[in-house]
């Protein structure tokens, strides 16, 4: 059951997040991409928290971003809640326990964020132009998000881990096997 304090520091990330990538890092260009916060915010959220918040936290930001810089409404968030859900689906199914995970991680969700806002983007617009840079920028943006993953995620860990059901830093432990037999069969100790 969530409780009033995850959805406060949830707010405050999605509002801070959005903020910074409105007011200007969305318009730094670096080899022709650009850092997406939003969607770094959404895949760290998804990868410590789980699908349902992850997918939760995706749409919120995605509208919050559409209405903020006036584009489609809908886009980013109908992307942003598909990528914040796989991406928290992934986390709960494997629970990746590496530290470098979130790089490998974050590159994925990224390629498959760029790929999908792309086609909302070209189905929904008139006008659209297509060419080979579009490929170029969609991966420098792709690797820049995966170069900001681990302070972003180290920031989504910090503020989320007070009120996650399950801590991130658990990791899983084997059984304990039952010791066997004379004849190497467990429960006949003959």
């Amino acid at each position: 059951m969530p409780t009033p304090g995850a959805g406060a520091r949830m707010t405050l990330l999605i509002l801070l997040a959005v903020i910074l990538q409105v007011s200007g890092l969305g318009q730094i260009r670096v080899l022709g991409g650009n850092v997406d916060l939003v969607a770094l915010l959404v895949i760290g959220v998804a990868f410590f928290a789980g699908a349902v918040p992850g997918a939760l936290c995706g749409f919120f930001a995605g509208f919050l971003l559409d209405a903020a810089i006036g584009g489609n409404l809908g886009a980013s968030s109908l992307v942003l809640t598909a990528v914040g859900y796989g991406t928290g689906r992934y986390a709960e199914v494997r629970r990746p326990a590496h530290g470098l995970a979130p790089l490998a991680v974050t590159a994925a969700a990224s390629a498959c964020y760029v790929l999908a806002f792309a086609a909302v983007s070209f189905m929904l617009e008139v006008s659209a132009a297509v060419s080979a840079g579009v490929l170029r920028e969609m991966a420098m943006t792709v690797l820049l998000n995966t170069a900001l993953a681990l302070p972003v995620f180290a920031l989504v860990r910090r503020l989320l881990r007070p009120v996650l059901v399950v801590d991130p830093f658990e990791r899983r432990r084997r059984a304990r096997t039952r010791d066997a037999g004379p004849l190497g069969l467990r429960g006949l100790e003959v």
